[in-house]
Order: structure tokens, then sequence, then C-alpha cells
């Protein structure tokens, strides 16, 4: 049994696509909770992993989370019910669209780890493809989503690769999400960027930016991103 085991909770990863990776645990640790948001939302969820990281940071009493693959909402709902925080966190599960038209309480933090490969390239594996591949949650549709269910004074955070965060953007902005702090992430100091974290609200101001560098040398990690995780893995 695949399991991957955190400080506070475990993630059971055997039919979910999408393994617990690097993109889930930034979003988790990084998605800002200067609000102390009581109702927090995780689309596609996949294992759960964000939403659990939300649990362990947060206080919030509603913790949601919506997941398309049967394989991965099973083993969502199983991570959940084994976790310290069962009785806050509960997964649908619903394509995202509809799930999003039949919610009528907003939420006020809402989280994607999106799939963001737009090519349609066959795998092979049906899960993994709907996992990664954009044709299962394109923008367009997160995006409406997002809007129907914020909260008017709500953030909505992702993890994107940086060649997709100037077009999200711009197409947040035209349907009223702005950007109010972005963290653009690199392996090490000599690598390019790779990935870029943005917090979103319907407030219209100049976003803070800045840049997490993971590693100073092969497994030497910089002291900023052992702040950011080191409440959740067990190495550090």
């Amino acid at each position: 049994m695949a399991i991957f085991q955190f400080k506070a909770f475990a993630v059971r990863q055997d039919k979910a696509a999408m393994k617990v990776g690097t993109d889930g645990v930034l979003l988790g640790a990084w998605a800002p909770l200067e609000n102390a948001p009581e109702t927090v939302l995780d689309v596609g969820a996949g294992t759960g992993l964000v939403a659990l990281m939300m649990a362990q940071r947060s206080g919030a009493s509603v913790i949601d989370a919506v997941e398309i693959e049967p394989g991965a909402f099973e083993e969502c709902v199983h991570n959940f019910e084994e976790s310290p925080w069962a009785d806050r966190l509960f997964c649908y599960h619903s394509a995202f669209e509809a799930f999003s038209e039949e919610m009528e309480e907003p939420y006020e933090l809402i989280l994607s780890n999106p799939p963001f490969y737009e090519a349609a390239v066959d795998s092979s594996h049906p899960n993994r493809d709907m996992a990664r591949q954009q044709n299962s949650l394109p923008p367009q549709t997160l995006l409406a989503g997002v809007i129907r269910l914020l909260d008017p004074q709500g953030t909505f955070c992702l993890i994107l690769p940086l060649g997709q965060e100037e077009p999200f953007r711009a197409m947040a902005e035209d349907m009223g999400l702005f950007p109010y702090r972005i963290t653009r992430v690199k392996g090490n100091p000599h690598a390019p960027i790779k990935r870029s974290l943005l917090a979103f609200s319907f407030n219209r101001i100049t976003p803070v930016e800045e840049l997490l560098v993971l590693e100073k040398a092969r497994h030497q990690y910089t002291p900023e991103y052992l702040e950011l995780v080191r409440d959740f893995y067990l190495k550090l």
C-alpha cells in the first residue's frame, strides 16, 4: 500500500492518478490564512492533500473538497476519515462545473492544484491523463466556478507553471479576479523559475511579488523553504 506519511497525517495514494508532489505541498503550505477563513474548498482534490494541510493550518469549521476521478475520490474520503480532522473534512464526488452550480453557500478560501497540460496526450493511463490535462478542468471552467462560489471578501489560490501565469491572470482579470500575492518558485539559485503561486481576490490592488528558492544545493534546503514546509515533512 502506497502511503505518504506527514507529521500530522498520512496520505494513501494507491488509486489516485496523481501522487503527493511538491506542487500540492507548496500550495497547501503557502496559501494565505490571514483572514482566518471558516469555509474552505479544495478543487480537484486528488488524495485530499491540500485540504488536509488546510485542516492542520487553520481553524476552519468547514473544509470541503471536490474530485471527479473515482479512485482519487475514494482515497480522498479514506484520508479524510483517517485524519485527526475528520469532523471538518468532506469530499464530494462531482465535476467542478456541476458542483459550483449546485452549491449555494460561498467559501472564504478556495484552492486548486489544477491540471495544466494543454495537449491531450494519451499516456495509456486515462485517470492520470484526466488529472494532468486541462480538458478535464479548463481554466475558464475553473474560474467561472470560483467566481460563483467565492465569498466577496474571499481568496482564491492556485499553483501553475510559470508559462501559464500570464494568460491565466489575464483571463481572471477579465472575469473580475485580481492577484494580490504572487510567489514564483525555482529549484535552486541557478535554475529557471518553474512555478507560480497566486492568490486572487475581487479587489484590484498591486500584487506583492516574491521569489522562493527551494534548495541552495542538492538536498540543502533554503531557510525560506524549510520555514514554509517544516510543519509537514517528517524529515525536516
